[in-house]
């Protein structure tokens, strides 16, 4: 979140939706009350370092890890807060103090803190564990928001495919050694996830709607909900139909692999270095997208996902309960997640990151990949336009001229343009070399994704453009490595 933004809050006070905390050397013994209060009713914005009238009081630096260490793992202790909750801490400098930001989203289920409910009134949390009322409201509320959660009574636990819980289980211990899942068994399993529960008016109690699509037999999926499915499709030549598709109805845990497979069979992968490691950028960047396909979408609505690979970009949309209208700035919004507990499930084996940052990988990553900026389209219907280069548009692998050269896969043209800048290089040595006829698509289309990428760097940095300006490569670089 941008500084002005940060400052806005800050000038504006309290309210529904923003709390302060001094937390100067230690969390206020009612941060987490706050926490709670937030999940259980529209979210919100806290703030430590920060006093109830909004001056900076920041936190002491010696303290800063201690007190991210602590919030991170209250937060994943269920004797604090039930179901347990993944937040991220952000530290922020202001006016030369330091202090943490979080942004809890609204949570699709009732959280306790300490074992009490906590609900938010204007700028205050209320304990309303006892009021019988409030809280009934509170879980109709819920269940009538969250699609995901809606009960099925009557679908047997024998209807889930087992071999995924095994591999669930495995998953989320790759991310966590010591995660809670390993020693449970399925049905516990379902119920610390949230994807089992009771609805407290009705006294019915099962599978939800959101256990249902990430571990169900595609024909209970289908009992549950006819008119679920997800759509990839290529279409580059035969602009009317489509040259390959694949129409997938399967739960959201197979759905994820199979649009993987249409991704990389289709799209070519970018060689890229982050730091010393060599990272696939194409599989970053789909990873992000096809996520955000899969578990941010509106399942009471028929209209079915999309992923459509073009000649020149891929076109993503799903339905949507939206929290707004138009284009997003992936530097400057707040994420609303569609399905918290599906997404959390996801975060908890290792299929997403944190909330929000999808948006901001995508945009990262694709500047890389295609040399542009990705587009994210709020409403009815959620859009994501990845614009695509040439080169990442091609099928994957070699490929056969028509005079019968051997057009080589992006990533070993890469390779090779690096070899050839270990020594410094003009445009025109470039060009050559490559022997693409076109100056502005090798500026635009090779070497700014490039120096983007910090693959290549220039011998005048402070002068991009100047007529003597030389590229070169100073990584070590092996074919394939």
């Amino acid at each position: 979140m941008k500084i002005e933004r940060i400052k806005q809050f800050l000038n504006d006070g309290e309210s529904l939706t923003v709390e302060f905390k001094q937390s100067k050397n230690k969390l206020n013994k009612d941060v987490f009350e706050s926490v709670c209060a937030f999940l259980n009713r529209n979210g919100g914005h806290l703030f430590l370092g920060v006093e109830d009238k909004g001056g900076i009081v920041g936190i002491e630096p010696e303290a800063i890890q201690k007190i991210k260490k602590e919030f991170v793992t209250s937060m994943n202790n269920p004797q604090k807060i039930s179901p347990t909750f993944y937040l991220s801490v952000v530290e922020v400098e202001i006016d030369g103090k330091l202090v943490l930001y979080i942004f809890v989203p609204e949570s699709s289920q009732v959280h306790r803190c300490n074992g009490k409910i906590f609900d938010r009134n204007e700028d205050g949390d209320f304990d309303i564990t006892n009021n019988t009322n409030l809280v009934s409201g509170m879980y109709m509320r819920k269940q009538g928001t969250y699609t995901e959660n809606r009960i099925f009574p009557f679908a047997e636990m024998s209807e889930l495919k087992t071999e995924l819980l095994i591999k669930v289980r495995k998953m989320a211990s790759n991310e966590r050694s010591d995660h809670q899942w390993k020693s449970m068994d399925d049905l516990e399993l379902l119920k610390s996830a949230g994807l089992y529960l009771k609805d407290l008016q009705s006294g019915n109690e099962g599978i939800t709607l959101g256990g249902i699509l990430i571990f169900g037999s595609e024909e209970l999926i289908h009992a549950a909900l006819s008119h679920y499915r997800t759509d990839a499709i290529l279409r580059r030549v035969n602009l009317d139909r489509y040259d390959d598709r694949d129409d997938i109805r399967v739960n959201l845990l197979e759905s994820y692999e199979r649009l993987m497979q249409f991704v990389s069979k289709h799209l070519n992968d970018n060689f890229y270095l982050e730091g010393d490691r060599r990272i696939s950028l194409r599989d970053k960047i789909f990873r992000e997208v096809i996520s955000n396909l899969l578990i941010h979408r509106e399942f009471a609505n028929p209209f079915p996902a999309k992923l459509i690979i073009e000649r020149d970009r891929v076109f993503v949309e799903n339905s949507n309960k939206s929290h707004g209208n138009g284009i997003i700035d992936p530097e400057n919004f707040s994420p609303f997640p569609k399905n918290p507990t599906i997404a959390k499930f996801f975060k908890e084996i290792g299929l997403v990151d944190e909330l929000g940052s999808g948006v901001r990988n995508i945009t990262k990553y694709n500047k890389i990949y295609s040399g542009a900026a990705p587009t994210f389209i709020e409403g009815d219907v959620f859009k994501t336009i990845i614009p695509l280069s040439q080169q990442a548009s091609g099928q994957v692998g070699g490929q056969v001229g028509g005079q019968g050269q051997v057009i080589l896969k992006e990533s070993d043209r890469t390779d090779e343009i690096l070899r050839f800048c270990k020594i410094p290089r003009s445009r025109n040595e470039i060009q050559c070399f490559l022997k693409i006829k076109s100056r502005s698509y090798v500026r635009e289309k090779i070497l700014n994704p490039l120096i983007k990428g910090n693959l290549l760097k220039l011998t005048i940095p402070d002068k991009p453009t100047s007529s003597n300006q030389k590229y070169y490569c100073e990584k070590n670089l092996s074919i394939n490595q």
